[in-house]
């Protein structure tokens, strides 16, 4: 097969990934039928939707998609591919962002979606057993009665075993943390089709090496996440959540940075620029002042949520914003998270029939005004509508060029633009990705963040893992 046109990324390609022979394509094909037999899949239809995510990157289609319904398939899966060389791409929703699902060489695509047990809930615990294919609203619905919640929320409704393996984030994580904090313990298939479980379901142990948080952010380049044993929180008492309007985005950052250095317990708190509240209010339909705002959310008590909106509204007129308009009811709560989930659809509506490219960066919480103002003055110098959110609460923004991609122009100064903002968040001691992960688009930006000693120590534990480079080869690492 013949390697894709990349003229929209400049990823460097691996040397020891090598595109497998037709012959042995033809073998795995023909090998998978006979095991699965509709489980496997090769119409060009369902390829392409394996091939593609919300990227800008053209298509890159496996040559053949199959669905597990256990571990032990994953394994004769994977064993299968590895004696004949040919590379295999796990699959949870598709909804990443940086190219960390398209099939570069080709290969196969393990789409994980009908592996949906929930295992076993310990409720006295706080903990769950899941399976790869499990999305987060489901696992939701299911501790509802329990009184007990998953709180990573990355928007989209996300699968359990894709969220840890690029190491999601989302609103919740200035109070609860990200996967790598809500993760206890995997089981993974490896490159050789062995199944490792790297824990147990203690909450902390001092034996051996961390292999939960080696393959947590790995993106299924060291193995396929399977099984995941997750941390738990009860339903909090009450529940107070708002919008506030600020008079500039320096203002609600700076009223962020404030919020965060006097220890209000907020767990959540958004930022959505002037830009992107036109969206949310042209796709969401909510009639909001287009001006930058801050959505926030804070859990507890009855008495502690109100107290701590009401102090959060003081901190936020020091800064000009306000007023802060808090509700405690469950659906006026969910139509504003919703209208915030949706931001990348919103961000659409501003200008419908062109490609938008979500990126993020993460600096410091002393330096996100500072970084979130200079990529605001940014933006208006390059022409490029691109709007602004954010779980500035830990430093983390979005922004969303929304592009031509006929305009060969207008792809260059988008391409611009991030290249100086991830720069920027760099300079300012900061990652050039907070929660989206490296996939493909960001692979460039690794050693100027981590340094060529560091990035040479990942290069060997991706090839002392994966030697044959068959584990969704072309990301992160460029071997």
């Amino acid at each position: 097969m013949s390697l894709p046109a990349a003229a929209l990324h400049d990823s460097p390609v691996p040397a020891a990934a090598l595109p497998p022979s037709p012959a042995a394509i033809a073998a795995v094909t023909q090998a998978l039928a006979a095991r699965f037999g509709n489980r496997l899949v090769t119409s060009l239809a369902v390829r392409q939707q394996h091939g593609h995510t919300l990227t800008w990157i053209p298509n890159m289609p496996p040559d053949a998609v199959v669905y597990p319904q256990s571990t032990a398939e994953v394994s004769e899966i994977v064993k299968l591919c590895a004696e004949h060389g040919v590379p295999v791409i796990a699959f949870g929703t598709g909804t990443s962002l940086e190219g960390h699902v398209n099939a570069i060489y080709g290969g196969v695509s393990i789409d994980m979606s009908q592996m949906k047990r929930i295992v076993a809930v310990h409720g006295e615990d706080l903990d769950v057993v899941v399976e790869a294919g499990v999305t987060r609203k489901e696992l939701n619905e299911h501790l509802r009665d329990q009184g007990l919640m998953f709180p990573i929320d990355p928007g989209a409704d996300a699968s359990i075993g894709g969220m840890a393996a690029t190491r999601a984030s989302g609103t919740n994580a200035v109070r609860y943390g990200t996967m790598k904090d809500n993760v206890l313990a995997l089981t993974a298939v490896m490159a050789d089709g062995s199944v490792v479980k790297t824990s147990t379901r203690a909450r902390k142990s001092s034996a051996g090496y961390d292999l939960t948080r080696l393959l947590v952010g790995s993106e299924g380049t060291l193995g396929i996440i399977t099984e995941i044993t997750l941390k738990l929180h009860g339903i909090p008492e009450a529940v107070a959540a708002g919008v506030c309007p600020f008079p500039s985005v320096k203002a609600a950052c700076d009223a962020t940075i404030l919020t965060i250095q006097t220890g209000l317990p907020v767990a959540r708190i958004e930022l959505v620029d002037d830009v992107m509240i036109r969206g949310v209010n042209l796709h969401s339909k909510l009639g909001l002042p287009e001006t930058t705002m801050l959505f926030v959310e804070f859990h507890g008590t009855e008495a502690g949520v109100k107290e701590q909106s009401e102090r959060f509204g003081d901190i936020a007129a020091e800064f000009g914003g306000g007023p802060f308009e808090w509700a405690t009811k469950a659906e006026d709560r969910s139509k504003l998270w919703q209208a915030r989930h949706d931001a990348y659809w919103a961000a659409k509506a501003l200008r419908p029939g062109f490609e938008s490219v979500a990126t993020d960066v993460c600096v410091p919480i002393s330096r996100l005004a500072e970084c979130v103002e200079e990529t605001k003055k940014d933006i208006e110098a390059s022409g490029l509508i691109a709007p602004i959110a954010g779980h500035v609460g830990d430093g983390n923004f979005h922004t969303q060029p929304l592009v031509d991609l006929d305009d060969a122009g207008e792809v260059e100064r988008a391409q611009a633009f991030i290249d100086r903002l991830v720069k920027r968040a760099l300079a300012m001691g900061g990652t050039c990705t907070g929660e989206h992960g490296v996939g493909q688009k960001k692979i460039k930006y690794l050693e100027q963040e981590h340094g060529a000693e560091a990035l040479a120590v990942m290069r060997t534990l991706k090839r002392a893992l994966d030697p044959r480079n068959i584990l969704n080869p072309g990301k992160i690492i460029a071997l």
